[in-house]
């Protein structure tokens, strides 16, 4: 089901935490590139509504999201997508770090995640139209730092100040956007996962830097 935007190695020594966690930004990489397929769907409507990682506090909103991916079809879940990110133009809603940074597209915060991307030997594919600072490529470089068999560049000090730096500062307005637009139903309950999740990271990455 994975279309990744940065390429993983086939094998990773991850513990099962890391790699719930390396899972975990590649579906949000994917829900939030593309709409989802009739795969993906498929497997995130029969997924357990338990917590998919240890921490209660995901258990409901991916309940939500299950549940939201039940009660649409494919078909309207893939409309949604389109009238909130789509369209020729001006899109309803923004997917890109810059706009939320800096008000504008293709800012200083791009070319700052560019160069961050480059010396960590990270490059957008050239299939992949949309720029680097749009959330699926950021949540598919997460996934590769915490996933990838690279030791001097996938490493817990890495992801810390790549989340910091290009994901933490904007993700909350993303979310406040979609979970207020009259549009989305499917996208409010992503929202509030992804709320939820990158809570979660905030927390141990704040643990980390008082270790």
């Amino acid at each position: 089901m994975s279309t990744s935007v940065f390429p993983l190695p086939p094998s990773s020594a991850a513990l099962d935490e890391e790699a719930a966690r390396a899972e975990l930004y590649g579906l949000l990489a994917q829900l939030y590139y593309a709409a989802p397929g009739a795969a993906l769907l498929s497997a995130l409507r029969g997924a357990p509504t338990g917590a998919p990682q240890a921490g209660d506090c995901l258990q409901e909103p991916w309940q939500q999201l299950v549940d939201a991916a039940r009660a649409l079809s494919d078909a309207a879940i893939a409309q949604e997508f389109a009238h909130l990110f789509g369209g020729v133009g001006k899109p309803a809603l923004y997917l890109y770090g810059s706009h939320y940074l800096s008000g504008f597209l293709n800012e200083k915060p791009l070319a700052r995640l560019r160069g961050d991307l480059d010396r960590m030997g990270l490059a957008r594919a050239e299939a992949i139209p949309e720029t680097e600072d749009h959330i699926a490529c950021l949540c598919e470089a997460m996934r590769y730092l915490i996933a990838g068999d690279d030791p001097a560049v996938c490493t817990l000090g890495a992801q810390r100040n790549f989340f910091t730096t290009h994901l933490q500062p904007w993700v909350r307005p993303l979310c406040d956007a979609l979970q207020a637009h009259p549009l989305a139903h499917f996208y409010c309950a992503l929202a509030r996962f992804t709320r939820a999740f990158m809570a979660v990271e905030t927390q141990g990455f704040e643990m980390f830097d008082g270790a």
